[in-house]
């Protein structure tokens, strides 16, 4: 006996289409916000200006790369600028700031350490000079060639500021509070810093950080200076709910990314991951210090900044391989003195 077909179960039409418009309502806004991010992505990378032929020195004349534990460990130096870099021109330009930032190899520690620019080194090519010359007579490649031959330290990548961007990123932030730990007075431009805190704007900042005339430090309290306003910046950026708004988090990248050159080789790929593997990594994690020095004296002219040698080799040995908590530990007067909330 033949037993009938089973009789096939015929799908509704309007529940079909009411799961291709479902389906179609929740991919919509997936690839809205998938295409917005990559445009976001291409816009802002798109205004880092790429400086070429940073790292162009010959195999054998850069420093070895760091090994074993130590070998994730990232240091990029940081210079600032009073105009874009990718505008250098010979003798146009001295770095105002020097500044090696070190990313501990497990991206739960930084390390920032500060070189004073008049520190008196020797630049290849050129002979004994303050530091920050060796911007002005070779640009940034030559700035890492000298940094890596002071420190014998490899640079893994280059990232130069135009010190404007501050300025405009402070006004953004709703300006930034510092502790004035003394009343002083800049002579230069005839600005009285009273002590006590104060709410500074963009420009108020940039000349307070400026400053060195009237300092008893002269440009070590202004290495302070300098420290203590990237750290209070970077507190007010990360913990405002700034960041939790895209609208001013897009603000706050737009200003830094047009006020920013980085090497050609470092990638957007390369920026990404390193920005994804610091999630975890809170400014108080970040230390502030500077390369031990033995004083200051003159050559001919020019007041300078000698370096400590021995004290200095111990420093970088510590940041080649990854220690330089351990060297902070034995060696707290390198630390930057907490005068900022």
């Amino acid at each position: 006996m033949l037993m009938p077909a089973p009789r096939r179960r015929r799908r509704c039409p309007r529940l079909r289409r009411v799961l291709v418009v479902v389906t179609v309502c929740l991919m919509v806004p997936v690839l809205l916000s998938l295409g917005f991010a990559l445009y976001l992505q291409h816009r802002l990378t798109s205004q880092i200006d790429r400086i070429d032929g940073v790292f162009a020195a010959g195999p054998g004349e850069r420093p070895e790369r760091a090994s074993g534990a130590a070998a994730d460990a990232v240091n990029i130096l940081l210079l600032g600028t009073d105009g874009p870099s990718a505008q250098w021109k010979r003798g146009a330009q001295r770095s105002d700031a020097i500044m090696i930032l070190h990313i501990d190899a497990d991206r739960r520690g930084a390390s920032v350490v500060s070189i004073p620019r008049d520190s008196w080194v020797t630049i290849p090519g050129h002979g004994p000079a303050k530091i920050n010359a060796a911007f002005s007579y070779g640009g940034p490649a030559l700035a890492v060639r000298t940094i890596e031959n002071v420190t014998d330290l490899r640079i893994d990548h280059l990232a130069v500021v135009d010190w404007s961007g501050f300025r405009e990123l402070t006004d953004a932030l709703g300006g930034v509070t510092l502790d004035v730990p003394e009343t002083v007075h800049d002579s230069y431009r005839d600005i009285t810093w009273t002590a006590g805190r104060h709410t500074m704007n963009g420009d108020e900042a940039l000349d307070y950080v400026g400053q060195r005339a009237g300092l008893p430090g002269g440009d070590f309290d202004r290495i302070h200076r300098q420290q203590h306003f990237l750290s209070t910046l970077l507190d007010e950026t990360l913990t405002q709910e700034l960041v939790r708004e895209p609208r001013h988090a897009y603000r706050i990248l737009d200003i830094l990314t047009t006020n920013l050159s980085v090497d050609s080789d470092w990638s957007v790929g390369q920026m990404r991951s390193l920005l994804l593997s610091l999630r975890h990594l809170r400014s108080a994690g970040i230390g502030y210090l500077t390369v031990p020095v033995k004083g200051t004296g003159m050559e001919g002219s020019q007041s300078v900044v000698h370096l400590d040698r021995s004290g200095g080799e111990e420093l970088w040995s510590a940041v080649r391989d990854d220690a330089v908590a351990e060297w902070l530990a034995a060696n707290p007067d390198s630390r930057t003195p907490a005068i900022v909330d």
